[in-house]
């Protein structure tokens, strides 16, 4: 459930509140494999994730998001992962 939350906060943040130009399921997924990437380049399972694996991901998804994104976006999608990953047991 949260590893599909980074990819919608994912997409929101670059590409459906930023109006980029483009079709919509190409926009999609492209944002779902920028989010298989950092969990790959964190050393992480996308399919069978872990609380650590999460929090690596979406470590990886700050660093190549502040190069195109206000940070103050960035902080608020890192926000509402966050509070889905403190949910976690």
């Amino acid at each position: 459930m949260v590893r599909d939350a980074m990819i919608r906060c994912f997409y929101d943040a670059h590409c459906a509140d930023t109006g980029l130009e483009g079709d919509q399921e190409s926009n999609r997924v492209y944002c779902r494999d920028t989010v298989v990437k950092a969990f790959h380049d964190a050393g992480e399972d996308f399919d069978h994730p872990t609380k650590t694996g999460i929090i690596k991901a979406m470590s990886q998804l700050r660093e190549f998001s502040k190069n195109f994104r206000d940070p103050s976006i960035i902080e608020k999608h890192a926000a509402q992962i966050s509070q889905l990953v403190e949910r976690i047991k």
